[in-house]
């Protein structure tokens, strides 16, 4: 079918000129990648959907919030003639003639000179920021404008806002100046009034200059371009994991593969036209400096010095390129938090230090009791299948987990912390054998394939490594590999989960699939590079028949959490499959923990109501939920400044570790040896709240077993 496809369109290529016309060229390629994504996802994904209408509807609602995600470009009127497209990319797909692409382009191309003459025109002039005036940031409580009028008074308090931000900015950039010159003893700059003009222009003047280079990105747009935002709109109808991935040069596409970035060490996707931080890679630059997180939208980068450059609408892999750089060099984010706030970070590029992602433990002992208690961090279940393929002995999490506990004497401590917080997943493997070092034997996670099969992963190795107590920490972004190993602990009545109200909820397994491996023949040649697709194709669940996918594990003691209020998970994502369940496996519970669940947690919320570090988090949560909820911003400088102070004294809140991540390499300008670095993350554990609290529930559930065995 796919040949006689081509062999129909192939004729019409040609150029009048000679040689293969490139429009035509591109049409013809579309075509084909249409014809491979609906096969390939109507024969491949876990949910078999249809490509109908409804499917068409989904299409039609993302592809929209891909084209103009901040309702700043097309008015209800053209929504409108766009929405008659709703109902019909089924069509266009399966048909292989696909307009919309050409149409909504059409309508851009027309707005985009338009918004730039407005912003132009509106920054050729001051703000009045003694007016009480107010803008809505979240987008999606805005409609699109009616009219040309509206649609200017919406990007003046757009740009009044941005001008606003960044004049506060210059403002604490010259309060750090004067510092410095009056440390220095040197003159101070002039009068203040006359800076504070000039930096109000200042600030116009760079918010300018950034629109102009985001109004020339925009204009750079190709015919390809155009047609693989509807591509990858079309397959994120089927769920938030499925993409197709536009073609990119090797080094970029190797990048959009993996995700992996050399420089900071991070996952980063595009949503929405923002760069959006999918995970923290263990070892990395950015985990070890500790303050990007997941979820975290990056809207400037700037390289040492240099003016921040707008990321927002560019391309993935051009924000890489500015993301990248030379080892040593340092890179500036300003990014957006869930909650709403923005934060400056500072990373210094560097190459992956493994050892820092790799499994590693302390011993804990408790003055109190004399009693040992271990600690071990797991940042990824990782395995180096490549060289396990090539028959040597690849390094992989199991293994090091192992050594740890050998490093303890399993003997010798009174129990045992598993910490999986921000442990994004990996290796499947590794998950159950890991597992498998708390049991006997016994399954530990099911997975559903696309045709309904259903197949049990176990363990099937006798060796216990550790016997007693068990406390596994989880957090919001703990997914995946993470929520097996949790849920089976949790299952098998083999260990107590601690954390936040849920973890992440990914329970899906995705494939990734060269599109141009199905070009059959040669002559096809012309219309690669395709692209990927990457599909789901199985869904996890816990021995039990329920899924992991959608709500997550539900810890067995919920600690007060400063990720409480922002929406972090797959139930926030758009078209996330569904929680469902399937038949229970057997298994043969341990009665270690489940009798005193209801004692350990009365106990738990004792000592948390009095413990200052959870009521700072407690508080630091209450804030950043009111702030989501909160999204109307003041455009009056005083409130302004106001909010600005509250930001800072919010920022000040966050307490305790940020969830065992590697310290720094350097502290007040000195080049820490490994043995600092030991001795300090070793501080950075033991003063963790949640580390303290896991130890004091290990303490209650050695008691209450005590107190059972007695009677």
């Amino acid at each position: 079918m796919l040949v006689f496809i081509l062999c129909l369109f192939s004729f019409s290529m040609a150029s009048p000129h000679g040689g293969i016309d490139p429009t035509k060229l591109e049409e013809t390629r579309a075509k084909v990648i249409s014809y491979i994504l609906k096969t390939d996802l109507g024969r491949y994904h876990f949910t078999k959907k249809k490509i109908d209408d409804e499917l068409s509807r989904a299409a039609f609602r993302v592809y929209l919030k891909q084209l103009d995600p901040q309702k700043r470009y097309l008015t209800k009127e053209d929504v409108a003639a766009l929405r008659t497209y709703a109902d019909k990319i089924d069509d266009e797909i399966n048909s292989g003639n696909i307009d919309l692409p050409g149409k909504a382009e059409g309508i851009l191309d027309r707005r985009i000179p338009e918004v730039a003459a407005m912003v132009r025109e509106i920054l050729s002039k001051d703000f009045d920021f003694s007016k009480d005036e107010t803008i809505e940031t979240d987008f999606d409580k805005i409609d699109y404008c009616s009219t040309q009028d509206e649609l200017k008074e919406r990007w003046r308090k757009t740009l009044k806002y941005q001008v606003l931000h960044r004049y506060l900015s210059l403002l604490d950039d010259q309060k750090a100046l004067e510092k410095d010159a009056a440390s220095a003893h040197t003159d101070k700059p002039g009068s203040g009034q006359k800076e504070g003009a000039d930096l109000l222009r200042t600030a116009r003047e760079k918010v300018l200059k950034s629109y102009e280079t985001i109004f020339a990105r925009l204009h750079q747009d190709k015919l390809r371009d155009r047609y693989d935002r509807f591509f990858e709109a079309f397959a994120k109808a089927f769920d938030p994991h499925t993409d197709f991935m536009p073609p990119l040069d090797k080094e970029d596409f190797d990048i959009g593969m993996t995700g992996q970035l050399e420089g900071i060490g991070a996952t980063l996707k595009e949503e929405d036209g923002y760069v959006k931080v999918v995970s923290v890679v263990p070892g990395g630059p950015a985990y070890r400096e500790g303050s990007l997180q997941p979820d975290d939208t990056i809207l400037k980068v700037s390289e040492g010095k240099s003016e921040p450059v707008d990321i927002s609408d560019m391309k993935l892999r051009d924000a890489i390129k500015l993301i990248r750089g030379k080892k040593g060099t340092q890179v500036t984010l300003t990014v957006k938090k869930l909650g709403g706030r923005l934060a400056t970070i500072h990373i210094v590029r560097d190459v992956v230090q493994l050892e820092d992602g790799f499994v590693k433990g302390v011993l804990l002992r408790d003055n109190k009791t004399g009693k040992s208690f271990g600690y071990i961090k797991i940042p990824a279940f990782y395995r180096d299948f490549e060289r396990t393929r090539n028959g040597a002995s690849g390094r992989n999490s199991t293994d090091d987990l192992r050594k740890e506990l050998k490093n303890f004497g399993p003997e010798k401590i009174s129990g045992l912390i598993l910490d999986l917080r921000n442990n994004g997943g990996g290796a499947l493997t590794d998950a159950v054998k890991t597992a498998g070092l708390f049991i006997k034997t016994g399954p530990v996670v099911q997975v559903k394939n696309m045709d309904g099969k259903v197949s049990v992963l176990s363990d099937d190795d006798p060796e216990i490594a550790y016997g007693g107590p068990i406390i596994v920490l989880v957090n919001k972004f703990s997914a995946s590999a993470s929520e097996i190993l949790a849920g089976a602990l949790q299952d098998y009545g083999r260990a107590v989960i601690i954390g936040g109200e849920h973890t992440h909820g990914k329970g899906t397994v995705q494939t990734i699939l060269d599109l141009n491996d199905e070009l059959p023949l040669e002559s096809m040649e012309s219309l690669k590079p395709l692209g990927a697709l990457k599909l789901t194709t199985q869904k996890f669940y816990r021995i039990t028949g329920a899924s992991t996918q959608y709500r997550g594990i539900t810890p067995d003691i919920v600690l007060p959490d400063r990720f409480t209020g922002l929406r972090s998970g797959e139930q926030y994502l758009d078209y996330a499959l569904p929680w469902d369940t399937i038949s229970p496996t057997r298994f043969t519970e341990w009665r270690h923990v489940r009798p005193y669940m209801a004692d350990l947690r009365a106990k738990s919320l004792a000592r948390v109501k009095s413990e200052k570090d959870f009521t700072d988090i407690a508080e630091y949560s209450r804030i950043t939920t009111e702030e989501v909820k909160n999204t109307v911003r003041s455009l009056n400088l005083d409130q302004a400044k106001k909010e600005l102070e509250q930001t800072r004294i919010l920022r000040d809140k966050e307490v305790g570790v940020p969830d065992g991540h590697s310290p720094e390499d350097k502290k007040n300008g000195h080049v820490l040896s490994a043995g600092e670095k030991a001795e300090q993350w070793d501080k950075e554990v033991r003063e963790d709240a949640y580390v303290r609290e896991a130890i004091s529930v290990i303490k209650d559930l050695i008691s209450d077993q005590n107190k059972l065995s007695l009677n």
